[in-house]
């Protein structure tokens, strides 16, 4: 069940859902608006490896905009914080977003429960559009969990997006390769 504004409110109260900052104006009839942040990052390699770390430039979008382009895919980060206990957060486009031909997400809508962190953007366009740095971007909705949480996402010693930064987050596809090879690495232990 997706929360009402009534309960985004009484989750935020009791501490289980945090935004900052925090606009009462941007709670909808059941979802909340969070605004572009100020930075955009693009890769600097034409081919992206997912075994590695791939490098990004990262920029400030200026005061008079940044156009993004067809065909370049755009990091960018939301301004709100927020944190999410014992609910699932899902990040969509504003309608109005969409009807610019900006997506802000390509496969990353859904967060964890236990998320807290910034969100990061993976936008792509349409056609040229210029954009802006407090422009809203996107509606968090949350919806109820059925049945208890084993481990929150951030708990997880394997969560590769746990540390917080208000900047653009590349992909760390890469660690999952690691992680692969050092378990291939560790010597079994027969049980007997």
């Amino acid at each position: 069940m997706i929360l009402s504004d009534t309960k985004i409110r009484a989750a935020m109260r009791d501490g289980k859902i945090v935004i900052r900052p925090y606009r009462p104006d941007c709670l909808g009839t059941n979802s909340y608006d969070v605004h572009l942040g100020p930075y955009i990052s693009v890769y600097t390699e034409p081919a992206l490896d997912a075994r590695r770390p791939n490098p990004v430039r990262e920029q400030r979008i200026p005061k008079d905009g940044f156009v993004l382009v067809p065909g370049q895919l755009y990091l960018g980060v939301t301004e709100e914080y927020t944190e999410t206990h014992g609910y699932v957060p899902f990040l969509e486009g504003k309608s109005s977003v969409g009807r610019l031909g900006i997506d802000i997400h390509s496969t990353a809508g859904k967060g964890d429960e236990g998320f807290c962190n910034y969100w990061t953007l993976e936008m792509s366009v349409k056609l040229p559009v210029r954009i802006y740095a407090g422009m809203p971007v996107g509606q968090l909705i949350y919806f109820e969990i059925s049945g208890p949480v084993a481990r929150s996402y951030n708990a997880k010693q394997s969560a590769k997006y746990r540390t917080v930064s208000r900047h653009p987050t590349p992909s760390r596809m890469h660690l999952n390769f690691e992680r692969t090879a050092h378990r291939r690495a560790s010597p079994r232990r027969t049980v007997r």
